[in-house]
């Protein structure tokens, strides 16, 4: 195994959020115990596997997956901070959860057939639901599922747009719990049925080396260069990111050994940290995985997951190409070198140890756009995983590696069915009051059939129902809610709005002031994190502007018609150029720009950049004058040296 391999797998232990020690301690053995199970459960209802002539019901299915994985949430996560050992009280509670669980999966037709509920044991599940809330996502988390889910108790006599149908508490259990409104639609779905083979996938690939592979590829590909280093992260991050699909496990797994890389080439921490904060949010909509947000976007919109990836792609290449030149124009100005070549990974070497994982990665994606498998893709693409692991010695699937690797599955899926699971209650909430239909009219009534207020009114909420951390809980309200009034007033392309919620969620993860992202990144490199949060969020300054491109002019999610791509997107790419020159004070080709001139470089990039004939030519006329004067400035001072 090599030294990246090595390391990545100690930093991945060392940040695992998890109580279960040692390699074979009694909770890890019981932790993987029960993460088999729901793996062999998964397996067996997925690919429709009969036993005597029968298959298991989606009732009976959801509830044998969410009692074993809460039951393995309440062994893993510690009920707070420090907590390494497992008391009793938390054994009693993943006993609990397995024993309603399972007993609700015997009446699993009839909750179908008869409605059938029990409301004393529904109350206990619901309570061990928030209890696994709040050790996922924390105070927050709790609070936003808590008020929303006891929403419908209180709708009646809340005033204007929040006015609903009233329900009873017993009512309102056999809702969240019961129906599927609840825990038995489509949050559940999507972890138990959509996401299941990719967190499967990702952990395959990670235990075997995937990980340590694009690191050392990226090394290898960009490391000499000027700022080599922040360059290899931004790469490092939107691969392992994407295999992922979690912001924090990303800068946890790859910050850990590029923020000290960057740090020792003479990036300052609270830059190192920003940097690899940026990258790793923009992991999670970085194709061909994705995060689970996507997964809930392609549900919610009615399109298989192919469509959704593929919008994806311009978006979020726009957005590293961005991240990359701000790298780039911060290493040219400082005067950063990159690493000396005798110190990189040969390039033929790394793809020679590194070809399974590209032809997996190929595989997967040929599975997912031309086979059209959806999530059976990633269950084929583990199989071949495993398979090609025999053929060198580092990547070989020996039984030790086969149980670490279960039980880096078993984290990801506990900790993503403890965050994704509980939202049950909020989208439970918002169908059975009838409040969604109220809330899209408001919005419209607010903005006055304006769609550029309804749009600013929509980036306030995106902002701040992200604050807290969770996107996949400000999307599902925002796109039951807000996407319907900014389709029907501005007739905009029904992806493209989507994607536009899922964007401005997501940056509350690197903006002031809760920044999760960017102060967690800002604790691994030593920096500050409120200074490391604001250079996070000039860095990822693409992500500011693009949704509103997209939105105006679909062919940039590859919707419609695509003509307009030919002047669009060239465009796009000079400003962004131009506003990374303006933003770091260097521009590339040119040279370092004059503290004057950055603002109005900045303005005339933006203008050039946004989809619209009348701001492209002005910006573009503007972008001339201003080049030329950079240009111009750095060549008298040359000759002057």
């Amino acid at each position: 195994m090599n030294d990246s391999s090595i390391a990545l797998e100690n930093s991945s232990e060392q940040a695992e959020p998890t109580r279960l020690g040692e390699l074979y301690s009694w909770q890890s053995l019981l932790f993987v115990f029960l993460t088999i199970a729901g793996l062999g459960i998964g397996i067996v209802y997925i690919f429709g596997v009969t036993w005597n002539g029968d298959r298991l019901l989606e009732g009976q299915y959801y509830w044998l997956f969410i009692g074993l994985f809460v039951a393995a949430a309440f062994i893993a996560l510690p009920a707070r901070r420090g907590q390494t050992r497992i008391p009793f009280y938390d054994l009693i509670g993943a006993a609990a959860a397995l024993g309603i669980s399972f007993y609700f999966s015997n009446y699993a037709w009839d909750m179908v057939q008869s409605s059938w509920s029990h409301v004393p044991l529904g109350t206990v599940m619901w309570l061990l639901m928030l209890e696994v809330a709040r050790r996922s996502g924390g105070l927050p988390f709790l609070l936003v599922v808590v008020g929303l889910g006891l929403y419908p108790l209180i709708s009646d006599q809340l005033p204007g747009l929040l006015m609903g149908i009233p329900y009873s508490f017993d009512r309102m259990i056999e809702a969240h719990v019961f129906r599927a409104e609840g825990m038995m639609g489509i949050t559940t779905k999507i972890v138990a049925e959509i996401i299941l083979g990719f967190l499967v996938f990702a952990g395959v690939l990670i235990a075997t080396g995937g990980g340590a592979f694009f690191i050392d590829l990226a090394n290898a590909s960009f490391g000499r260069y000027r700022g080599g280093p922040a360059k290899v992260s931004v790469v490092a991050s939107a691969f392992f990111g994407s295999l992922s699909g979690s912001v924090f496990s990303n800068i946890a797994g790859t910050g850990s050994i590029t923020i000290p890389t960057m740090k020792k080439v003479g990036y300052p921490p609270h830059y190192a940290g920003a940097i690899e904060a940026c990258a790793s949010t923009g992991g999670v909509l970085m194709p061909p995985v994705m995060g689970a947000i996507a997964f809930v976007m392609a549900i919610t919109i009615g399109v298989d997951y192919a469509t959704i990836m593929i919008a994806a792609i311009i978006p979020s290449l726009l957005f590293y190409f961005g991240l990359l030149l701000q790298v780039d124009a911060y290493a040219a100005r400082v005067g950063l070198e990159g690493v000396p070549r005798d110190q990189l990974p040969s390039t033929r070497e790394v793809l020679k140890r590194g070809w399974p994982f590209i032809s997996v990665l190929a595989f997967l994606i040929w599975g997912l756009l031309y086979m059209r498998w959806e999530y059976y893709a990633p269950w084929y693409a583990c199989i071949l995983m495993v398979a090609l692991s025999f053929l060198q010695k580092d990547t070989r699937m020996t039984p030790r590696r086969l149980y670490q690797t279960l039980r880096q599955i078993g984290v990801l899926v506990t900790q993503t069915a403890a965050i994704i699971l509980p939202i049950a209650f909020v989208v439970s909430a918002l169908t059975i009051t009838g409040v969604t239909g109220a809330l899209t009219s408001g919005l419209v009534s607010l903005g006055g059939g304006n769609i550029f207020l309804i749009l600013l009114f929509g980036i306030l909420a995106c902002f701040v129902m992200g604050m807290a951390g969770l996107a996949i809980v400000a999307y599902i309200f925002l796109a039951v809610t807000l996407a319907p009034a900014i389709i029907d007033v501005g007739g905009l392309n029904t992806i493209a709005v989507h994607f536009f919620i899922v964007y401005y969620a997501m940056l509350s993860a690197i903006t002031p002031p809760v920044g999760a992202a960017a102060f967690l990144a800002a604790t691994i490199a030593g920096g500050r994190p409120m200074r490391t949060s604001f250079t996070a969020m000039r860095l990822g300054v693409v992500i500011y502007f693009v949704p509103l491109f997209f939105l105006f002019q679909p062919a940039l999610v590859l919707q419609g018609d695509l003509t307009p791509l030919i002047y669009v997107l060239p465009s796009i790419i000079i400003g962004i150029m131009l506003i990374s020159g303006g933003l770091e004070g260097y521009l590339l080709g040119a040279g370092r720009v004059r503290p004057w001139l950055r603002f109005p470089l900045i303005a005339a990039g933006f203008a050039f950049s946004f989809p619209g004939l009348m701001t492209t030519v002005i910006g573009g006329v503007a972008s001339a004058v201003l080049v030329a004067l950079v240009w111009n400035d750095n060549r008298r001072l040359a000759q002057t040296a």
